[in-house]
């Protein structure tokens, strides 16, 4: 057996047990259900769930803990992404792949006194294949600005996407289009907001065709971009980096990152003296399409939550031993996951799973 193949091989032990994971089905009429965004809607102290669904024309969420559905919103077309912040939720709909057939909606929703009812909208821009919406602390003063990644530029075109993409921002009440940097190239398709230096101010990482990229607001109200790293060492357009996050294994951070876009693999990256070490720790998922990291088990060091859409979908948990060994667990192996969040959803101090995709919207309570 080759190292790769060795290394490979040790996926499957089940360190973390899926079965300490208890699903619960919140619904299952979604219309192409592609993003769950956590928050406590109606201030209640509970974390509730808003479902972004692109076949749908309805925006609408769950409440915590009967799972009672509210509509936002309707008449809405092509939604591809919310963020929730301070009480109001910002929106990218009329999404396609296609710039030229993209609008790129955003607008910004705020409730009309009961949550439960149907929400006041104002549209704020529109922006072609606006598709990643986030809001971010970038000056450490506590006030929030919403990021918008766009997933190409204007005149990008399959299968190549050639061009640089925009990144932006707007300030809450002017709602003005600022821009941030366009140095990014192909699909730009992850953003994650992380307080990078540890200053209480917010940095933007991206993930496209250029890699994985760290954007930080400066005193001078400029903003830095820094490379982490190429991502993904093949030729365009199968280079680079498609979603990624940031965890720790005790005071070691780490990047991980699935690699290319919509692609097969998730790669973790480690910090030396040489700079970004990247390590393939999978290469088995159809079209991946959601990373993210948590202490799931309690134990100080964080795992890796992964998800991808193709043939069947399935949620993967990964877990690295002391010597940096990773090995998989499959949490769920009937969903689509376009996307999923953590949060403490039943309030027992314990991480919690919700995914999406397709029809489903499952959260995966925590036994551990």
């Amino acid at each position: 057996m080759d190292k790769r193949a060795a290394a490979l091989a040790v996926f499957f032990i089940p360190v973390l047990c899926a079965s300490e994971f208890t699903p619960h089905t919140i619904a299952s009429d979604l219309k192409g259900g592609y993003q769950v965004v956590a928050a406590d809607i109606n201030h209640d102290g509970k974390i509730d769930l808003i479902a972004v669904a692109s076949g749908q024309t309805e925006l609408v969420w769950y409440e915590n803990p009967s799972w009672q559905r509210h509509v936002i919103a309707g008449n809405l077309k092509g939604m591809i992404n919310a963020a929730y912040w301070n009480g109001q939720i910002a929106l990218a709909s009329e999404f396609a792949n296609d710039a030229k057939r993209s609008i790129g909606i955003v607008s910004v929703f705020t409730p009309n006194g009961d949550p439960r009812r149907p929400w006041n909208i104002k549209e704020v821009d529109r922006l072609t294949t606006s598709h990643r919406l986030r809001w971010a602390d970038i000056d450490g003063s506590g006030k929030k600005i919403l990021i918008n990644a766009p997933l190409t530029g204007a005149q990008a075109e399959a299968p190549d996407y050639r061009g640089h993409v925009p990144l932006v921002f707007y300030r809450p009440g002017e709602w003005k289009r600022e821009t941030i940097g366009d140095a990014n190239e192909g699909v730009q398709h992850g953003l994650f907001i992380v307080d990078w230096d540890g200053n209480g101010r917010d940095s933007i990482l991206t993930a496209s065709f250029s890699g994985i990229d760290l954007y930080q607001f400066q005193k001078n109200s400029e903003w830095k971009r820094k490379e982490i790293t190429e991502g993904r060492p093949a030729p365009w357009p199968k280079c680079g980096s498609s979603d990624v996050t940031v965890g720790n294994l005790g005071r070691e951070r780490f990047l991980a990152a699935i690699e290319p876009w919509h692609g097969n693999e998730v790669a973790v990256y480690s910090h030396t003296q040489q700079g970004w070490t990247r390590a393939m720790i999978d290469d088995s998922l159809a079209q991946g399409h959601t990373i993210l990291t948590a202490d799931l088990d309690g134990d100080g060091r964080d795992e890796i939550v992964a998800g991808f859409r193709a043939s069947g979908g399935s949620v993967l948990i990964y877990k690295a031993d002391a010597k940096g060994v990773w090995s998989k667990t499959v949490l769920d192996n009937a969903i689509p996951a376009n996307a999923c969040a953590i949060a403490d959803l039943n309030g027992d101090g314990r991480p919690d799973l919700a995914c999406i995709g397709g029809a489903l919207l499952k959260w995966y309570e925590n036994g551990r």
